[in-house]
């Protein structure tokens, strides 16, 4: 098909329209932001020659990952936390700030307002059943020096896989703590050995990911550490 309308003045000021830039008021930002998605989605659709059919498949499939809670899997599942993270990595190596910690994805996962503890907690409530696992650490900065007080928040999965907050079988904020580490940055944690999460059942097919148990510590940096035992789904 040859049919080419992206370009044309009626299609470049209903972008402009699509985007409020005839409206007074709202932040100028999302308006630039909305702006550039919906015209690079519009030339898509032109240059790829997308069907009716398959434009209402797409839009389908994400009302059925809303209807699930399972939308932000899509964010690590095409990649767009690691792409996060490498432009964070270029944000410190410009800035200089190099060593310590490698990040990886924190992924959708993750829920704020987790019960606090200074130097011990424990993640897992009186019904959670599971091996128990016990998680030591120290941060420290990048001379080697401790960080008393650094905040370090842990969350992961339980045995079957679910998330507290995601998973309705779960108390709230189970297997979610915030510890804040001793005079020597030192942070101990007692919970049970996850298992990898995956689709739910019932839900439309989309991406898993391995067993895992997130931490976030001094300069936000989010790490996942991977217990040898546990099995993904």
């Amino acid at each position: 098909m040859t049919v080419k309308i992206f370009d044309t003045p009626e299609v470049q000021e209903f972008v402009k329209t699509v985007a409020g830039f005839d409206q007074s008021g709202g932040n100028d930002r999302a308006k630039q932001i909305v702006h550039r998605l919906v015209g690079d989605l519009f030339k898509l659709i032109d240059d790829f020659d997308v069907t009716e059919e398959e434009y209402w498949a797409a839009v389908n499939l994400l009302n059925a990952l809303g209807s699930q809670t399972q939308f932000g899997l899509l964010s690590p599942g095409l990649g767009f936390d690691h792409f996060l993270d490498m432009r964070q990595d270029a944000i410190d190596a410009e800035a200089q700030r190099t060593g310590g910690t490698p990040r990886t994805i924190e992924g959708p996962l993750y829920v704020a307002g987790a019960p606090e503890a200074d130097g011990f907690a424990r993640l897992d409530d009186d019904t959670t059943e599971g091996e128990t696992m016990w998680l030591t650490g120290q941060v420290r900065d990048v001379d080697g020096t401790p960080i008393p007080g650094a905040k370090v928040e842990i969350w992961h999965a339980n045995s079957l896989g679910g998330y507290s907050f995601f998973d309705p079988s779960q108390s709230e904020y189970n297997l979610r703590r915030t510890i804040y580490a001793d005079s020597e940055g030192r942070y101990t944690a007692r919970s049970i050995i996850p298992s990898g999460y995956g689709v739910p059942a019932g839900a439309p097919p989309t991406w898993c990911s391995s067993p895992s148990v997130v931490t976030a510590s001094a300069r936000r940096i989010s790490t996942t550490l991977s217990p040898p035992r546990a099995t993904s789904t």
